[in-house]
């Protein structure tokens, strides 16, 4: 040990040894470790910093949207209506995707309105018959 460690170290103990460690918030509990294995190691500082600060990166913000665009769209029985909630939707997929290279197979699907459109042609034919 180097002489600042030592020097530390001495000083840890006697405040352990004068009770100053006896109220902190949290003591007997376990710690709760983050899994950032999925974030690069180079934006796993600055993310840490934004989650502290009560701010989410532009990635998890737009997911976000996404999911709730999503549950919006499940709710929304007018064609209209409809199309214009899949039209946002695919933008912000669209703006997701272009934020950061990433492969293929992790980018976000768009939703397609001919799909949609075609389950919403069903649905209103079954409750007319």
């Amino acid at each position: 040990m180097d002489i600042f460690q030592k020097l530390a170290e001495k000083q840890i103990k006697d405040a352990i040894d004068r009770g100053e460690f006896d109220d902190v918030p949290g003591m007997g509990e376990p710690l709760e470790f983050e899994d950032d294995s999925n974030v690069p190691e180079d934006l796993r500082m600055a993310y840490k910093i934004l989650k502290n600060a009560s701010c989410l990166p532009p990635e998890v913000e737009l997911r976000k949207e996404i999911r709730r665009a999503e549950d919006l769209l499940e709710a929304m029985t007018d064609e209209k209506s409809r199309y214009k909630q899949i039209k946002k939707m695919n933008f912000l997929i669209m703006k997701l995707n272009m934020l950061r290279p990433t492969p293929v197979n992790f980018e976000e699907h768009e939703v397609y309105f001919e799909k949609s459109a075609a389950r919403l042609t069903l649905e209103s034919e079954k409750k007319k018959g």
